[in-house]
């Protein structure tokens, strides 16, 4: 009987793994419209007061969105006076969705990577995760890849995806 060689294991082949970046953290979202009148209208007064009174130690080093769920349209000074109450206990606050947040951080994290290990190498940008990655993500790395990677393929390296070859 022939012996089993892992010609992966064996390879050149590297494997860049968005999910060993994943940054560890409570992620929040706040929504702006729990403290407009029926959701829609923002009432300065009341508004102010509603975040006088809201506890926000409860976002102690926690990752957070804010947003608004409604079609209200909101001055811009409305997401940024929750911004204020918040920072001094968040880790990282961010003015959007639960994606805009994993996309920013993302943008930090990956932004400070020595890619140049990565110097001429065919490299596998993994594609299966079990934490959420965001698309986004992806497309961070890839364009900090393509710029020293011999060639990049997306997926797993049993059917990995052709993404990028180098010039010749």
């Amino acid at each position: 009987m022939d012996e089993i060689i892992n010609k992966v294991a064996s390879s050149s082949l590297e494997v860049f793994d968005l999910e060993d970046y994943y940054p560890i953290g409570i992620r929040t979202q706040i929504d702006i419209s729990q403290w407009l009148y029926e959701g829609f209208l923002l009432k300065e007064k009341d508004f102010r007061e509603a975040l006088k009174n809201h506890d926000w130690s409860q976002y102690q080093n926690h990752l957070v969105a804010i947003h608004c769920s409604t079609d209200a349209i909101l001055p811009a000074w409305a997401s940024i006076l929750v911004t204020t109450h918040v920072s001094s206990f968040a880790q990282k606050v961010v003015l959007g969705t639960i994606n805009d947040l994993e996309t920013a951080l993302y943008q930090e994290i990956l932004s400070k990577i020595d890619y140049t290990q990565y110097q001429d190498k065919p490299i596998i940008l993994k594609g299966c995760s079990k934490k959420p990655v965001p698309e986004s993500a992806y497309i961070i790395a890839i364009q900090e890849l393509q710029k020293v990677a011999k060639s990049v393929m997306y997926g797993e390296a049993c059917s990995a995806v052709p993404l990028f070859k180098k010039a010749k």
